[in-house]
This record gives structure tokens, sequence and C-alpha cells, in this order.
């Protein structure tokens, strides 16, 4: 049914209209005002006078005469972006780089039949991209936006051609957004690329802040001038007002910004004053730790911002209302953590140096700014000698012997230590920043006491294995030593180059996310690689390492032997924990002394049906399941487990008795004794001191299924078992090993001689890292050359290696997302 007239007129009236090629309506309106709007705040800097300040449009900005020359520059230069064009010839225009028709913002995901798209004449010019309403003579110009080096262009994405049937062009300014269309890939990519070459011709934009930094430094030895930038530079000092714009350039838009996983964050310029935001709320909270850790995630998940937020923690600590208040060492304490979190780049570096020698007392010099901080004593003259240099000498502290001085020596101390940082600083080491002290890591050792080991936010795992190392006495040991960490799920060494910070880290996360039963996740030190086991004395900690961790070999079901053996092995375990057999004397549960896996074989196999081929007799089964039917079968399995579980604490009780016979007949045996004849019963076995990983073998990328298989990876060979057999199924020397390598992340290579094996597992980095490390420690032997790859590591040499401890990752390690953990 037809619209009346008076609807169609008024239609026409609020959306716009097309009349012999003239457009009327709503549209035009809206494009005058935002042409005039764009042209009007299409900078943040506008020149002021010849006096050669410059006024800026954040937190009330003025600019000394010091900077004047670079005021006009920049004031000049900004003026001549903004171009003046009248209603000229279109097509005539003689800066035109390119132009053609487009669609602006084609509303909704279906085209509608009855309105047709509305289509503008677009020019775009070294300055500029405009749209007109035609390409004729004397066309009006309706929007104009200007472009500059902060100007962003996105290229066409395929979802966006699915739901309109266009191809997408978007072009992001300081104040608005322009979202062309196109019907032609060609058309669009053409015009992507012009776009993007005008913005990377243009010259980069400076923010005031960066301008004054740069005045800050080459002034730092004239005083009078100094306090002259300060006092005439609100934007240098501490406000307590919101911040409209970043102090530091970011593109307009959003480009790819987003972190992954459960955050999201909108352009870089809103997260910037969001930032700042937050860190004035720091002055009135009274628990600042978790405010703090939001800080630094984001900085985390968007570098970009982090030269953004030193920037606004050393304006806000300059000159504050009230110098050692709460509000006050609060920023001091998140630039403490930003320090030991992440490295600003060199200028920002440089003005941060700047702004903590300003509050370092004399007094300081010398001596310890908090636990690992300390200070070079200067020449006779006074002027300090920092390590590293700043970018000037001393100056006289406005606050001697205070908080804030020895933050700023603490925070110095840092900078220089400070590589990056995998995770952001945890609640307890937030905390302990802000105390400037060093945090307590508890290492756990099988067969010996846990070690409690003092740790900073810079000490990796090697520092704290060496030292675990010369105090449990094992630096003559052949073998090599590691950190591990210990979860429910699985164990995997620590990097020798991993900071013990983002351990802890990791543990602190996963404690949130993991059932109360868990048990927690923790620091373990154990042996790394087996070199000689024949020759440790069994009276040393070394022993009682080495019989921990064939004990925890034979629970994962990794010691191939029968189950009489396994009954024996249990009895020498209790006597070695308990002495002789007693009825008073604690019991451990029997998934401490037995491997779990051979009481679960031992249960019927669950009886599985074969699958319906009728798809009438699948439906019906998928209707009954839903009724009364699926209730009767869920009833049933409840049952059949309750029997199963039942079945299973029989055998348990049974096997517990046959233990506890074979307990008794140990009577008399010592602890030494019983240890060592644990020890000898596992050594039995062939592959003692391999370290056993679970893959799945394929003889090719295309060949039948994979084969399930142990790779054992020794000190002397390589090998093959298929799990439970004790024999090997092939073995191979590391002179016949030619090269190896991943893959990718999933696939481990192994060429020997004339083939290759291909392993699928999920250990990739730690089975390469530990081929590594025996070939680094077979001194005499040459080892294989890796393959040429993305993830080959290259040869290492023996001497660099560290005696007794596990390597460096190398280039074998993939590393995990920003924030992530193995499980």
């Amino acid at each position: 049914m037809p619209f009346p007239g008076g609807l169609w007129w008024l239609l026409c009236c609020r959306q716009g209209f097309t009349l012999l090629r003239r457009d009327y309506g709503e549209a035009d309106r809206e494009a005058d005002g935002e042409a005039e709007e764009e042209e009007e705040a299409s900078f943040e800097l506008r020149a002021q006078g010849d006096q050669g300040s410059l006024e800026v449009s954040l937190s009330q900005p003025t600019r000394s005469s010091s900077g004047s020359e670079r005021s006009l520059l920049v004031a000049e230069e900004m003026h001549s972006l903004i171009v003046e064009k009248g209603p000229g010839p279109v097509e005539d225009d003689p800066d035109a780089l390119v132009k053609g028709w487009l669609q602006r913002e084609v509303r909704g995901s279906v085209k509608t039949p009855w309105i047709r798209p509305r289509k503008y004449w677009f020019v775009l010019t070294p300055d500029s991209l405009d749209y007109y309403s035609s390409n004729e003579k004397g066309a009006r110009r309706l929007g104009s936006l200007v472009l500059t080096s902060l100007c962003s262009v996105l290229w066409p994405d395929k979802q966006t051609y699915k739901e309109t049937g266009y191809w997408s062009v978007t072009v992001f300014g300081r104040k608005h957004c322009y979202r062309l269309y196109t019907e032609h890939l060609n058309e669009a990519v053409h015009w992507v690329c012009a776009v993007q070459k005008v913005i990377d011709s243009k010259a980069p934009v400076q923010t005031p802040t960066q301008l004054l930094m740069r005045d800050v430094e080459e002034n730092c030895s004239s005083p009078s001038v100094l306090e002259q930038i300060y006092r005439c530079n609100p934007i240098l000092r501490y406000t307590s007002s919101p911040l409209y714009a970043p102090l530091l350039p970011f593109p307009y838009g959003s480009l790819d910004q987003s972190a992954p996983g459960p955050r999201s964050y909108t352009t870089l310029r809103d997260e910037a004053v969001k930032l700042f935001n937050s860190l004035q709320q720091l002055e009135s909270e009274r628990d600042p730790v978790p405010l703090m850790q939001g800080v630094l995630q984001t900085c985390l998940d968007l570098p970009p911002l982090v030269d953004e937020i030193y920037c606004q923690l050393v304006k806000q600590t300059t000159e504050p209302p009230a110098p050692g208040g709460q509000g006050d060492l609060h920023y001091w304490q998140l630039l403490t953590c930003m320090s030991c979190t992440f490295l600003p780049s060199p200028p920002v570096l440089r003005f941060l140096h700047f702004h903590l020698d300003r509050r370092v007392p004399a007094e300081l010099l010398g001596t310890s700014c908090g636990q690992g901080a300390r200070w070079v004593p200067g020449p006779p003259s006074g002027q300090c000698r920092c390590d590293p240099p700043g970018i000037s000498c001393r100056t006289e502290s406005r606050f001697p012997a205070s908080e804030m001085a020895k933050y700023a020596c603490f925070i110095r101390e840092a900078l220089g230590k400070t590589k990056g940082r995998e995770c952001v600083p945890s609640l307890e080491e937030i905390l302990v920043l802000m105390r400037r002290q060093e945090m307590i890591c508890t290492v756990h050792c099988p067969g010996a006491p846990a070690c409690s080991v003092a740790i900073s936010s810079h000490t990796t795992a090697e520092e704290v294995a060496r030292e675990l190392v010369s105090r449990l006495g094992l630096s003559q040991s052949p073998n090599l030593f590691a950190l591990y960490e210990q979860s429910r799920r699985r164990e995997q060494p620590v990097g020798s180059a991993t900071l013990l910070a983002d351990v802890l880290t990791k543990f602190e996360n996963l404690a949130g996310e993991e059932r109360e039963q868990d048990p927690p996740c923790r620091l373990c030190f154990k042996h790394y690689g087996f070199l000689d086991t024949d020759n440790v004395p069994r009276d040393s900690l070394e022993f009682a390492l080495l019989f921990e961790q064939a004990h925890e070999m034979v629970l994962r079901g990794y010691v191939p032997t029968s189950e009489e053996t396994l009954q024996t092995l249990a009895a020498l375990r209790l006597q070695s924990l308990n002495s002789d057999f007693s009825t008073h004397a604690p019991f451990p549960r029997l998934e401490e002394l037995f491997p779990p896996h051979v009481l679960h074989a031992r249960l019927p196999a669950p009886r599985r049906r074969p699958p319906t081929k009728c798809r009438g007799a699948r439906l019906r089964a998928g209707l009954l399941a839903g009724g009364l039917w699926g209730q009767a079968l869920a009833k049933q399995r409840a049952e059949r487990d309750q029997r199963l579980r039942g079945r299973l604490r029989e055998e348990g009780a049974s096997t517990m008795a046959a233990i506890v016979e074979k307990w008794k007949l140990l009577q008399g045996m010592g602890r030494p004794e019983a240890m060592a004849a644990y020890v000898a019963l596992v050594r039995e076995w062939p592959g003692f001191g391999s370290t056993l990983f679970d893959v799945d073998l394929r003889a090719s990328p295309v060949g039948s299924g994979p084969q399930r298989l142990w790779l054992g990876i020794g000190a002397k060979a390589v090998s093959l078992y298929k799990p439970g057999e004790p024999e090997p199924l092939d073995s191979f020397c590391y002179g016949r090993i030619s090269s190896f390598g991943a893959s990718d992340s999933s696939t481990f290579r192994l060429s020997v001689e004339d083939r290759d094996l291909l392993f699928e597992t999920s250990q990739v980095d730690e089975i390469a890292q530990l081929l590594n490390t025996y070939l680094a420690s077979a001194g005499a032997r040459q080892p294989p050359q890796p393959q040429e790859s993305a993830t080959s590591p290259p040869a290492l040499d023996p001497t660099a290696l560290p005696q007794g401890l596990c390597p460096a990752a190398g280039p074998w390690q993939h590393r995990p997302p920003v924030g992530s953990f193995h499980s």
C-alpha cells in the first residue's frame, strides 16, 4: 500500500533526498556542522600572537619564552595545514591526488531497496580528505578531514562486505571518523594506500610535553631557566583537574589495540585519559594496591601507554600541594612499581632521571636506599656519580632525607636492572615494593626442609638455583639442578633467565582460579639432568633428592616393573618414613605409596554400545534420553559408578594389606638402607636417569595414525619406549642424531641418520631444552647442528653452561601470551 503524499514529504525532509543531482534535507545541515566543527577543532596547538608563547589544549598549558623559536615553528606548521578552500571547480583541483565517488555510512546490514545509498564526491589532497555534493563546477564542500601523522586508516575487511555488500575504508581523525564504502575491492585498496601515503608523508606531531622535556634537557645546567620553565608551564606540575588529552601523541582511532582475554580497551588516547583519572583516585584510596595492579596490567596489555604513565607520574609528583602526604606517597609507590616492571623509552628515561636527581639529597649518597639500591659517592665538588649516569648532575634536594628521596633512590637503581616482565607484580610484590623491601620466596626441596630465599623483582631462577646449590652443598656434584613449577596438573622446569617474581604472579593468578581442594602451586628444587647417578654418596643430601625423584617416577608410572616389585617399593618407602612397623605409625594415603593407575587397570573396562546406524533409531534414542528413560539411564550410570568406586576401595585395601605384610619383613632396616634398596630396585630399569615425555609418533606428515610412546632423553642416548614396557623399542646415541628442531608448537622433529621422526607433544620446549643441555654438557662430543628454522636453537658452547644448573631458555622457547600460564 503506497504512502500518502504528506508522509513521503516528511520522510524526505528528515532523511534527505536528491533532486536533479542536488542533495537536500538533514544530511546537508549535518555535513555543514561537521565541517565547521572539524575545521574549528582540528588541532591541539594554535598560535597565539607573535610573542612565542604557545597555548595548549591540555590542563592549564602555557610555554615559556625559552622555547620561543620552536613554538613559532610548530604554530606555523599547524596553521599551514588548515587549508581554506572555496567553492571552486572540483574537477580542476591541481592538488587532488585521488578523487572519485564513494558512499558514507551504509545504514544497516541489508540494503534498503526504496532508498538509494547516498554517494559523495571525495577528493584526497596532500593535506586533507574532502567530500562534495557532486563533481560539478562550483559544488559545495560538505566536509573535510585534515590529515596529520596521528591519523590512521583501516583496510577493508571481509566481514563488512558480507554484511553490507560493500568494502569499507575507515579514516580516523582527531574528532571524526569517515567510514567510506565502495562495491569494488580494488577501488577500496587504492583509497587506503593513497590515504596512508599522505599520512606517512606528514611530519611527526609533537605535544607540548615532548617539547618541554627537550627544553628541560637542554637547560638542565641552568637552575634559573629551569625554574622559569616549571613556573610558566603548569602542564609539568601537579594538577587536581582532569586531563582531557594525553601528554604524548597517540594515533587516532583503534588499530587492533585491544588486549587478548576478558579485558577490552578503547583507543589509546581514551585509555591514557582514563589512566590519569585512575591515578587521581590513588590519592584518596585506603588500599591502593588493587588500583596500582590495574594500572600496571593496562600498561602490560597496551605497551605504548608505558611512557604516558611515566610522564603522568612525573607530573603528579612535581610540586604537589602536600609533599610527603598520603596521596603524594601513593604516586611515588606506583612509580616504584613501574620502575620494577617497565623500562621507558630513552627520552622519557632521561627526563625521569632528571626528575629523580632533583629529589636525591646528599645524605643518601653512598648509603642504601632500600634493599638492593645503593648510590656511588660523588666527587669532592658535591656532584653525584650515578650508575648509570643521568642527563644531569644532582641538584640541591628540596626534601632532604624524606621518603620521596628514598623512593627516588630506589627507583633509579631499579631502572638500571629492569629488562621487562611477562606478568605484572603480584599483590604481595606490590606491598613489598611500597616498603622498598625484598620478598621471601619458599622453595621446596624433596627429602629436605623447605628453603626461604630473599628475592627482588629482578631475581632470576638461575640466581636462586646457584644460591641453593651452594647452600645445600651440591657444588661438587656432576649432575644438573633446576627450579620447577609444580601444580596439580603438571610439572615443568623454570628457565634460568625467568624472573621468579613473574612465576609468583602466575601462582597468585592460578590460586584464584583453582578449587579449594586443589594443592597450591609451588616452586621445587630438583635434579634436572642425570650425568652420574652411580657415584652419589648415600649419606649426602643429593642422594635424598635422588630417592625422592625416583619415588615420583614410580608414582607417575614411569618405572615399568611388576606389581610385586611395586609393592616392595611401597614397603621400602614406609620403612624410610616410619622405620619399623607399628600400629601407631602414621600411614600415608595409598596413592602416595603405590601408582594409582595400577589399581584402575584392575577394574573392568566399561562396555560401550555400538553406535546406532539408523537415523530414525538415533532420533528415538535422543527423544527417550530427555524423558523418563533418560532419568533411568542416569540412575544406572550412578549405580555403576558407585559399584566401581566400591571395587576400587576393595582393591586398594587388598593392596595396602600386601604392602603392610612386606613392610613387616623389613624389621631392623634403617632409613639409609631402605632408601638405598629403593634406589637400587629402580635403577634395575635400563632407562633410569632418563626424563620421559609422553609423545605420539608419526611416521610421516600424511602417514597412518599416531602411536603413543615414551620419549626418553638421557645423558648418553635418546630412546623410545612403549608405555609399560621395560625394554626400549629403539635407542639413538647422540652421534647418530644429525639434526633436531620444532616443526611447530606441538610437533618435534628428530632426524636420525637418514630418517625423520615426528613427535606430537605439548612439551616441545622442554624436550628441545633438555637435548641442548645434554649436548652442551658432553664436552667431548660434537653436538649436532640444529635445523635451519625459526624455532631451531644455535649450538651451545659447553663452556658457557653454568656448572650444575639448567641453561637459559633459548630460541626454542615459544613463550605464552602476556599474562597466560601453561597448565
